[in-house]
């Protein structure tokens, strides 16, 4: 099981979609994957001004890193100088779960093999050493019709990092993804912070990541209250359109899944890939997955 992560003083705070070029403050926490409060950091509009500034490429990393077939109708789609996402809004009928994908691959795999009992895809991102002690879970969450992306190297304080520290953290992960699936994968996700500082949206730009996923629902999972809180923690909040945070590694979670994607039905809501949440702005449904190499 992994340690504790992140710490949430506010839990399951909701975040609109940050707007490409309107000044929107960003929030880091001090904690891990997030933090529904933290301090203020830059605006949107900065980081992306510091993110064009990066001597690396400003293109997205190709395909996604996924075995999902379509997008949405109504889906939102994504500029690309939109620097990150965590909801959408024009989504009434399906939600992203997005997996921080560390522990045994056992748990892993448990994790998985229930959600896809109930064709939920889910989208799960690497940590880099998690991808080293277990390589074969690359395949594994694509063959499952899942999606997987960057959650950097080390799972470190990545808004506590210089420029050069964030860009390695993010490319060796990068590197690895590449190495075992042909792609980067097209989503990042800042490790212990909700959101991403202007030198963290620059270094995973220059790797190739022009829109980083955050999320706007978070359960709590990895501070293991059971799984009976868990699932309130998701039904209790969740909507249309939300990008919810959850981890691999945890077993009360895998006994919550199949009871969360119960009553995500329930309420009328399919649990899909942020990629099929997020299509890319110019591109057809077709266009927006590939599958593993």
């Amino acid at each position: 099981m992994t340690a504790p992560d992140e710490a949430h003083p506010r839990p399951w705070a909701r975040r609109t979609v940050l707007r490409a070029l309107a000044p929107l403050p960003l929030l880091a926490a001090a904690g891990g994957c997030g933090g529904s409060d933290g301090r203020s950091a830059s605006s949107a509009a900065s980081a992306s001004a510091a993110a064009g500034a990066s001597s690396g490429p400003s293109q997205t990393p190709g395909a996604p890193t996924s075995s999902a077939s379509a997008a949405l109708p109504g889906a939102s789609p994504v500029a690309l100088t939109q620097p990150e996402v965590s909801q959408a809004p024009s989504v009434t009928d399906a939600v992203a779960l997005t997996f921080h994908g560390d522990g045994t691959a056992e748990l892993a795999e448990a994790l998985l093999a229930e959600a896809e009992k109930a064709d939920a895809r889910l989208t799960v991102l690497a940590v880099g050493r998690w991808l080293a002690n277990y390589p074969q879970m690359a395949e594994r969450v694509l063959k499952g019709g899942h999606e997987l992306g960057n959650h950097t190297e080390n799972h470190l304080d990545i808004d506590a990092m210089s420029a050069s520290q964030a860009y390695d953290e993010i490319e060796r992960c990068a590197q690895r993804l590449e190495q075992l699936t042909g792609s980067r994968g097209r989503w990042f996700r800042q490790s212990q912070a909700q959101h991403a500082n202007a030198v963290v949206l620059a270094a995973a730009k220059r790797a190739g990541y022009g829109t980083l996923l955050s999320y706007d629902l978070d359960p709590l999972d990895y501070t293991d209250p059971g799984s009976t809180r868990i699932v309130n923690n998701v039904l209790g909040k969740v909507r249309g359109g939300d990008v919810v945070s959850l981890h691999l590694g945890h077993p009360e979670t895998v006994t919550a899944l199949p009871v969360i994607l119960t009553g995500l039905r329930q309420r009328g809501l399919r649990a899909v890939t942020a990629s099929e949440l997020f299509p890319v702005a110019g591109t057809s449904p077709s266009s927006q997955t590939t599958q593993s190499s």
